[in-house]
């Protein structure tokens, strides 16, 4: 592989606006009553089985009639805008275990999920747990905050929403590709300190991280692939740790221009999520955010999105140790002394969010 720090625009399906995708639906993807139909009958057998989350694989449940289902996703993530919303799944008919299951199936398809902490959660929970806020040092998943653009630790990122919030929360992703197009048009002189090194703090993303940080660039062009990884916030916060380098103007001028055009009105796309539908996202080509919310009071109405982390290795080319993916866990492997076997191992505990963990 050969890397090359790029000042050409990058040009391709992946450098997309948000005020052009949203003026038509090709960005959701229709399940077709018998899609729909066989992954709730493949779902029901995967509750039924039970098997080892950490071991499944994707052949143990075959879905044929999602074929071209699985063709579009994969089509989008791996050479398309790099995200797609499928909707369709009846979720509030089927309870959260069984809308679980099929979000794992239809993962199992896709890639191979991924550990999201240290504790060793397979599929995570973005649900408000408390009252406490980001300030107050809880984790982005478990606030009602509005989150800044960022990049997840994983090679694809998917959300399934199982409730949406009483007002606000929306759903907002904006192409990395065209990020980098306006910070190389307005400054090309600070575009190259993308493809340098940065520090991240690891310890804000997982309280139970084994270092305090991680190094990654936020920008990789190589073999000419463009892939971004981001998250001012968490380079910001990696400040605080005393053997991490200090920022220079340049750099910090770098990430406010970013921040800026990241928010910049007709960049994001903005989507409201719908019970039942679900968000596939690749990692290195969008970053994503959403919106502060207001929940309902009842706890069971409370906004609750299903969570996967997956490794999909279809050949992309990436700079070494690009991103956090590099470092976190695969699904069969053990850092932590405290896992909590049958919450990871089984879908009926995963489906079912530890509400004091991320506090």
């Amino acid at each position: 592989m050969t890397s090359t720090v790029s000042l050409s625009p990058v040009e391709g399906p992946a450098a997309w606006r948000g005020d052009v995708l949203s003026r038509s639906t090709e960005w959701i993807y229709e399940l077709s009553d018998a899609e729909r139909t066989e992954l709730e009958e493949v779902g029901r057998r995967f509750v039924a089985d039970d098997p080892d989350l950490r071991a499944v694989t994707a052949e143990q449940y075959p879905i044929p009639a999602n074929a071209g289902h699985l063709e579009e996703v994969a089509r989008q993530l791996d050479s398309g805008r790099g995200f797609i919303l499928v909707r369709g799944l009846r979720t509030e008919e089927y309870g959260d275990v069984l809308a679980s299951a099929i979000f794992f199936v239809i993962g199992l398809h896709l890639g191979v999920p991924m550990k999201q902490n240290e504790v060793g959660d397979l599929l995570d929970h973005v649900i408000a747990t408390s009252n406490l806020t980001m300030a107050d040092g809880a984790l982005p998943s478990r606030v009602r905050d509005r989150l800044p653009f960022h990049s997840d630790s994983s090679d694809v990122v998917a959300l399934m929403c199982l409730r949406g919030a009483k007002a606000g929360g929306s759903s907002s992703l904006v192409s990395g590709a065209t990020i980098y197009n306006e910070i190389l048009r307005r400054r090309p002189d600070l575009a190259p300190l993308l493809f340098e090194t940065w520090y991240w703090d690891w310890k804000a993303q997982d309280k139970d991280a084994p270092a305090d940080y991680y190094t990654s660039p936020i920008c990789s062009w190589v073999d000419g692939v463009f892939s971004s990884y981001a998250g001012s916030s968490m380079i910001e916060s990696a400040q605080r740790f005393p053997d991490v380098p200090r920022l220079t103007d340049a750099q910090r001028e770098l990430l406010a221009l970013y921040d800026e055009v990241s928010q910049e009105a007709g960049l994001p796309i903005d989507m409201d999520f719908q019970p039942g539908d679900v968000q596939w996202l690749l990692n290195y080509a969008a970053l994503h955010s959403r919106t502060s919310y207001e929940d309902f009071p009842e706890v069971e109405r409370r906004r609750h999105l299903l969570r996967l982390w997956l490794r999909r290795d279809v050949g992309r080319p990436l700079v070494e140790d690009f991103g956090k993916n590099s470092v976190v866990q695969g699904r069969d492997s053990d850092r932590s002394d405290k896992e909590d076997v049958e919450r990871i191992s089984h879908i009926a505990s995963a489906a079912v969010p530890d509400m004091n963990w991320g506090l």
